[in-house]
């Protein structure tokens, strides 16, 4: 196998890129979407949310976190996790200028 060209991609595409792979799993949507929804911070319940074993939610919480979509501080005997807005902000961001470019050249393909 090859080796990796990845060092030759800007730091803002590969920040970009590594949000946008840790939302491709339909477990980390989802539980970003229960953040989204309770408003709070949420810790042991995410785990009666989804139908996954603990060690696999965690894992998924790991990967959300590892990029920076999700916090987590400790309070007793738990982590409790809420968003980043900041990294939601930058999502957002990116998005929207995909979308204008879109909106200014109407004549794509």
């Amino acid at each position: 196998m090859g080796a990796s060209k990845i060092e030759s991609f800007p730091t803002a595409q590969l920040e970009i890129a590594a949000l946008m792979k840790a939302l491709g799993h339909p477990a980390r949507v989802a539980i970003l979407e229960h953040l989204i929804e309770v408003k709070a911070c949420i810790g042991n319940d995410i785990v009666d949310l989804l139908p996954l074993s603990q060690p696999t939610i965690s894992q998924h919480l790991r990967e959300l976190k590892s990029v920076g979509l999700i916090k987590g501080s400790v309070e007793k005997n738990s982590i409790c996790y809420c968003l980043n807005e900041e990294k939601v902000e930058q999502i957002l961001n990116y998005i929207k200028q995909i979308n204008f470019v879109l909106e200014a050249d109407k004549k794509c393909c």
